[in-house]
């Protein structure tokens, strides 16, 4: 018989590729503090397309059909904008506090299936959903109580759900496209479109970036494409029961890199709801899937 590969080393690149886009978090807050999230959203994807792009197009791949191209297009306006709403948040919140309520994005999505790809929901996915909420809620009692849920700090925590939601329904197109399509092509077009929708609103937006914000970026952009492709990796080598908990190694790498970069505290309430939320998406990833809805 032969004997089934360890799971061991495919968990330790997914820790890798969470710490990779954890780092990138603390970069892009940086850069997005001197030249505003716009500019260095748009700036990220578009250095980041730079740097992928060459790679895939090295293999001298074939053309995505018109069917797979309107998929990429799908996700990437979908990731612009998931983009630039969660990179204002972090500018407004803490890096462990804006990691925390992300967490939310999973359970969104299990409703978000149910609408679009007629999944029904167990009792313990509503009891995981549940369990999000409160602890969304404790996280932002928490800002109330200690008087710090000023003006920011609501524009921050509004522009984070938004981003949740749009992350959640980049679950449903992530599923669709790794059916249809290598990791470097879907690196590539997830880059390339999302810097290209988003420079409509230059116009309105764009900030000239100052040099020394050109930096992080940079280090940014290829933290992002090392960190989505070791996640990748993982993924086509293990269950995803078993990489799921990795996810959640990016509050621990949010909270020591805000304190490392920006000497963020955290709070008490923000431990609270990121337990009740994690619990949630650990209930949700356990509970048995049911089988599609039977159209009428």
């Amino acid at each position: 018989m032969v004997p089934r590969p360890s799971p061991l080393v495919p968990f330790a690149v997914a820790l890798v590729g969470v710490g990779c886009l954890s780092l990138m978090d603390a970069f892009m807050k940086e850069a997005a503090l001197m030249i505003g999230a716009y500019s260095a959203t748009v700036l990220r994807a578009l250095i980041g397309a730079g740097l992928v792009a060459p790679i895939w197009l090295a293999r001298r791949p074939a053309m995505p059909s018109g069917a797979v191209w309107r998929l990429h297009c799908q996700r990437g306006v979908v990731s612009a904008f998931m983009a630039l709403s969660f990179f204002y948040a972090i500018t407004r919140l803490p890096l462990a506090e804006a990691i925390a309520l992300s967490f939310i994005a999973p359970l969104v999505a299990l409703y978000l299936a149910r609408v679009l790809l007629g999944e029904q929901i167990s009792p313990a996915a509503i009891l995981a959903s549940l369990l999000g909420f409160a602890g969304t809620l404790v996280i932002i009692g928490g800002r109330i109580g200690e008087g710090r849920l000023d003006g920011e700090a609501a524009l921050g925590i509004a522009a984070l759900m938004i981003s949740a939601l749009l992350y959640a329904y980049s679950f449903i197109l992530i599923r669709r496209q790794a059916q249809l399509a290598g990791p470097l092509e879907i690196a590539t077009f997830h880059s390339a479109i999302g810097g290209v929708v988003l420079l409509v609103l230059a116009p309105w937006l764009w900030q000239p970036p100052q040099g020394q914000a050109l930096l992080p970026i940079a280090i940014a952009a290829a933290l992002t494409v090392s960190g989505s492709l070791a996640i990748a990796w993982a993924y086509a080598r293990a269950p995803a029961s078993v990489l799921v908990p990795s996810e959640y190694s990016g509050f621990v790498w949010a909270a020591a890199l805000g304190w490392l970069f920006f000497r963020e505290p955290v709070t008490l309430p923000t431990l609270a709801g990121t337990a009740l939320i994690v619990a949630g998406c650990w209930l949700a990833a356990r509970a048995p899937r049911p089988a599609p809805a039977a159209a009428g």
